[in-house]
């Protein structure tokens, strides 16, 4: 079963589904920028539900059926924006959190204001602070694109802190993400209930779950993984 839901946020109105669990249903799963929505993570979420795992993901202002304008968003207000959700939904804590891409970051953000035991980060972008409140634009840009700008990431002091299970995903071929940011943030965990990192060889930044899904052993391997932490 999904069921649809919309929560305001501001003048916004943030439009979102939960696939329903028959076992679970403490995942929020946050996408990421470009073009993301959460149409693009149906894979992922509907093979969790088989697994009895359920999950609530939105479409971040900017982005799928939300819609609105992206500059008046930013990485903050992603994160803003999933805190409301959360709790507009009731989600049961300790909350379980998948985030990719940019939606990695928010995660992490997530731990800060919620009791989280599990995160799964997929194609992980993190960022220097000074981007997180600037919106999304040419300003936000012009941050982001200087060399190693993530660097400075207050992501990994964060990330120090978490207790819980981390599973990092990262694609062996990613144009967008270095790998050295992946590596960055397992061992950053030091106090992790569990770190690991796991390379899907031959993926791209936005061909991960397709790739997997065209040879079904390495994909059930990975959904096993993701359920592995998100128990």
């Amino acid at each position: 079963m999904i069921v649809d839901f919309a929560v305001p946020f501001g003048e916004a109105l943030l439009q979102g589904d939960q696939y329903v669990g028959a076992d679970s249903n403490r995942v929020l799963y946050l996408h990421g920028a470009g073009n993301s929505s959460r149409h693009g993570h149906r894979l992922l979420r509907g093979a969790l539900q088989q697994r009895g795992i359920g999950s609530t993901c939105f479409d971040c202002i900017g982005h799928g059926d939300t819609g609105g304008v992206l500059a008046q968003s930013s990485v903050a207000s992603r994160t803003r924006q999933a805190q409301a959700v959360a709790e507009a939904r009731a989600l049961p804590q300790p909350l379980a959190v998948v985030g990719a891409s940019m939606g990695a970051y928010n995660a992490i953000r997530m731990t800060q204001s919620h009791a989280v035991d599990a995160l799964v980060l997929i194609v992980p972008g993190v960022y220097t602070p000074s981007a997180y409140e600037v919106p999304f634009g040419p300003d936000f840009s012009a941050v982001i694109r200087q060399p190693r700008s993530w660097a400075d990431s207050d992501a990994w002091d964060i990330l120090g802190q978490f207790e819980g299970r981390l599973l990092v995903i990262a694609a062996e071929h990613d144009a967008t993400i270095p790998l050295e940011i992946p590596e960055r943030l397992v061992a950053a965990a030091t106090r992790a209930q569990s770190a690991q990192l796991h390379v899907v060889d031959g993926a791209q930044h936005n061909y991960l779950w397709a790739l997997l899904a065209e040879q079904p052993a390495r994909l059930d391997a990975a959904i096993e993984m993701v359920c592995g932490v998100l128990k």
